[in-house]
């Protein structure tokens, strides 16, 4: 992980390894948690990236378990993801509570 300072009012952060996720950016938003429906986006790519580290991403199921989170996530899938996994099934998005 990089971390450079571009000036006195932004910090600019490069994640370059899998491990850097999970040692890092994943513990950061779980103690200072997202206050919107996108701490819901966030808890999706958590679930993605467990998948990756167990290395289920390398067989059909869990690449499909992935895509079909991602499905659910942010604007969801491209066109072209849509057309080449065509049996994809989006998750239940989780709704947050941010009273």
């Amino acid at each position: 992980m990089c971390v450079q300072k571009n000036n006195r009012n932004e910090i600019s952060l490069r994640v370059n390894s899998l491990q850097d996720l999970i040692k890092f950016v994943i513990p950061h938003f779980l103690n200072y948690p997202l206050l919107t429906q996108k701490f819901a986006d966030f808890y999706l790519f958590k679930e993605i990236v467990e998948l990756i580290s167990t290395k289920a991403h390398l067989t059909e199921e869990g690449l499909l378990k992935i895509v079909n989170i991602r499905a659910s996530m942010n604007l969801g899938l491209s066109e072209l993801q849509k057309s080449e996994f065509s049996n994809y099934k989006p998750v239940p998005r989780p709704n947050i509570n941010s009273s």
